[in-house]
């Protein structure tokens, strides 16, 4: 009875052992491994970011359609299909954007997770053309605020030596506080006795 269990159990320990190394060898060659390779990484990234603007926006891989607007706008929202639905798959776009972005752009508003696509609409023009503008401009914002949230900033050497004096303080005003405490205590407890 005993035997069957564990035996169960060692294939499942064994499958998830296997699992577990595979998700971790495509982890190591996703992901840096040392500190100077995720430095070197935010620092691509970094340049990236900077160079990023309209003219990067992979337009060609956009699929975009129109639609019939809602809201205010009286005969022109019921008879002219001036919204604009931009589609783009991740499958495009994310080979052109840096690793450290990818989880940003997934957790968007704008992922349609079923379709593997982001879907971004704007109908607040009377006009296609600017629905289409607005519609690359929300994209560009999209990358831009992925950049900024999952790429860190550089640290100046200001700011590094602003931290070490920080932390030097904060060191020493712990030690005091413990020092004070200690004495505290011995004082407590009053003198020796000698036997």
């Amino acid at each position: 009875m005993i035997i069957r269990p564990l035996i169960r159990w060692s294939k499942f320990v064994h499958n998830d052992v296997r699992d577990f190394q595979t998700c971790a060898h495509q982890l190591a060659l996703r992901n840096p491994s040392t500190a100077a390779d995720i430095e070197a990484d935010q620092a691509a990234a970094r340049d990236w970011l900077n160079s990023f603007g309209p003219s990067n926006l992979p337009k060609k891989s956009c699929e975009i359609s129109f639609s019939r607007s809602s809201g205010p706008g009286g005969q022109n929202v019921n008879k002219v299909n001036s919204k604009a639905t931009l589609r783009l798959p991740l499958r495009e776009l994310l080979p052109s954007v840096p690793n450290l972005l990818h989880n940003q752009i997934k957790s968007s508003p704008y992922y349609a997770q079923k379709s593997d696509t982001l879907v971004i609409q704007a109908d607040s023009n009377r006009k296609q053309s600017d629905n289409v503008d607005a519609c690359y401009a929300k994209l560009q914002d999209l990358i831009l605020t992925a950049g900024r949230s999952s790429i860190k900033g550089e640290t100046s050497l200001e700011q590094a030596e602003k931290v070490k004096r920080l932390q030097k303080a904060d060191n020493e005003s712990r030690i005091r506080a413990k020092k004070h405490h200690s004495s505290k205590k011995n004082e407590r407890k009053g003198p020796k006795q000698s036997d």
